[in-house]
C-alpha cells in the first residue's frame, strides 16, 4: 500500500491548539481528515464542538469510543467528582492517553492511507504531561512505522510555540476570530474565552493577551 503524501489526518478535540493544526493543515495538504477521540472527558460537550467545526470545515470527522481510558487510573479528565489539581504533573494527567491516541491515529491514517498525523502536542506549555514531549512523538513515529510497514510523518506544528505564538500562528492562517470563538479549551466547558479561572483558559487568556498587546504595537 502506498499512502498518500497529499492526505493529512488531525488528531482534533475542537480545541484552540487542534483546531490550529487542522488550519494548519487544510493550508498545507489537499486532503484533510479529522479523528476525535471520545475517552470520557470531562465535558461531552467537547465532541459536539468538534463535530460542529468539522462540519463547518466540510471535512470527514471521525469519532473513536476510547473509554476504556477511564476505567485505567483516576484522574480530573475522566472523574468528574475530582476537583482539577497542579501540581509536577497536574491530576488532569491520563496515563497513556496520547500513546493510545496516537496509535489508533496512526491504524486510521493507514486505512485511509494518509501519509501526514498532525497532533497539537506542545513542550512549550505543556503542562508537565510526559506524552507531550518531543522525544515522546519522535519515538512514536519509529514505533508506528515499524508496527505497520510504513513510513508515516507525525507532525507537530505547535511543538516549540508558547500560547502567545500559538495565537500568532492563528492569525497567520487568518483565523485567530474564529479560533478563539468558536473553540472549547476551558475545563469547565465554556465555550469561547471560557471561564477565566482554569489553568486551561488562564494560559489561553495569557497568551492572547501578550499577543494582542505585540501585535497593536506593529
Amino acid at each position: 500500500m502506498n499512502l498518500n503524501p497529499d492526505k493529512a489526518l488531525v488528531v482534533f478535540s475542537g480545541g484552540q491548539d487542534s483546531t490550529t493544526c487542522m488550519f494548519h493543515a487544510l493550508k498545507h495538504y489537499k486532503e484533510v481528515e479529522v479523528v476525535t477521540f471520545n475517552y470520557g472527558q470531562r465535558h461531552a460537550l467537547e465532541i459536539e464542538v468538534a463535530k460542529k467545526i468539522a462540519d463547518e470545515q466540510g471535512l470527514k470527522h471521525h469519532i473513536l469510543d476510547m473509554s476504556l481510558l477511564s476505567q485505567l487510573a483516576p484522574n480530573a479528565l475522566t472523574d468528574h467528582t475530582l476537583e482539577i489539581e497542579g501540581g509536577d504533573i497536574p491530576n488532569t494527567f491520563v496515563p497513556a492517553r496520547n500513546l493510545l491516541f496516537m496509535s489508533f491515529a496512526a491504524a486510521l491514517a493507514y486505512q485511509i492511507e494518509a501519509k501526514h498525523i498532525i497532533t497539537g502536542v506542545c513542550e512549550t506549555d505543556f503542562s508537565g504531561y510526559p506524552d507531550c514531549r518531543d522525544i515522546f512523538i519522535k519515538s512514536l513515529n519509529v514505533t508506528v512505522n515499524l508496527a505497520m510497514d510504513q513510513n508515516f510523518v507525525i507532525h507537530t506544528p505547535l511543538m516549540w510555540l508558547d500560547k502567545k505564538e500559538t495565537w500568532q500562528l492563528a492569525d497567520e492562517l487568518g483565523q485567530l476570530d474564529y479560533i478563539r470563538n468558536n473553540t472549547l479549551t476551558c475545563y469547565k466547558g465554556i465555550i469561547a474565552d471560557g471561564c477565566g479561572e482554569c489553568p486551561s483558559c488562564q494560559l489561553r487568556k495569557t497568551g492572547l493577551e501578550a499577543y494582542l498587546a505585540e501585535r497593536g504595537t506593529k
